[in-house]
């Protein structure tokens, strides 16, 4: 009785096994399963060919265009207005700060253009390690006084006039803010004039107190009226936020691919913005 139970069981088991597929082995799709994927994979192709076009088109045209800006062929961009621009920024990404040779080459640009003032940033200080030793010190001090910018700032004489160039890095940002911090809690702390014959528990620090606070320690400087970044990321990189209330942020792309037309067209494009400055409200405690 057993054993043609087990024959059973093997009969039915074969039977069972036999009407399956293979694990390995996918069944056919329908025609219209077919007919969709493709589909779907089709305009795919074109979405995709689509935007690649257009911003091939987009580089050549751009490029085109900083050709004709470069070689003084559109009137528009010849006689540029740098009134507004007092002082530039320039923020370049840690993975390009080390091209030597490209930043020393928009500098020489900047002073063809016009620039005075610049202040070079990276996050990692690179810049600032490279400049600062080669930086003889300033004939005169009176136009970088006039903008209260800091120690770090030195001269450099490059192609065309003497333009002043500043060099700060990441730690001129967060440390700063934290040094200034500190500071001003010591004089809270310590009974400082500033908190002279004032009740502690109604004192409130003001913007202008933290701007003091960092000039006193030497993170202090102007606010930049333009801020130019070079590298991949459309952010500021670490540039001190204090520095930035109504700073001009425009984005240049990556600084190995850097166009003379497209500095002159940036800073043609900000002298055409027209800037909202709000008047800060200031609350006082009763």
């Amino acid at each position: 009785m057993g054993t043609k139970a087990m024959e059973a069981f093997v009969s039915n088991e074969t039977a069972l096994f036999m009407n399956k597929h293979p694990p390995h082995v996918f069944k056919p799709m329908s025609l219209p399963s077919i007919i969709v994927k493709l589909t779907l994979g089709l305009l795919w192709c074109i979405i995709h060919l689509s935007i690649s076009l257009f911003s091939l088109c987009y580089h050549l045209i751009c490029n085109l265009e900083y050709y004709l800006i470069s070689s003084g062929l559109l009137p528009k961009y010849r006689n540029l207005q740098l009134e507004r621009v007092k002082y530039l920024a320039i923020v370049v990404d840690s993975r390009e700060a080390n091209n030597a040779v490209k930043l020393k080459q928009l500098l020489c640009w900047l002073s063809t253009i016009g620039v005075k003032h610049v202040c070079l940033y990276d996050i990692d200080g690179a810049i600032k390690k490279y400049f600062e030793p080669g930086m003889n010190g300033s004939g005169d001090g009176s136009s970088a006084d006039s903008l209260d910018v800091n120690a770090n700032t030195k001269a450099l004489h490059c192609c065309h006039g003497e333009m002043s160039i500043e060099c700060i890095s990441g730690c001129d940002g967060k440390e700063g803010i934290a040094k200034a911090a500190n500071l001003l809690c010591s004089m809270y702390f310590n009974g400082d004039k500033y908190t002279h014959g004032v009740d502690k528990s109604e004192l409130v620090f003001t913007e202008a107190d933290m701007a003091s606070a960092l000039k006193s320690i030497g993170y202090g400087g102007p606010e930049p009226d333009l801020l130019l970044v070079y590298g991949p990321a459309r952010c500021h990189l670490g540039f001190p936020a204090w520095r930035l209330r109504y700073t001009e942020i425009m984005h240049m792309g990556q600084l190995k691919s850097m166009k003379y037309g497209a500095l002159v067209k940036a800073f043609y494009n900000f002298s055409k913005k027209y800037q909202n400055y709000a008047l800060p409200t200031l609350l006082l405690h009763s």
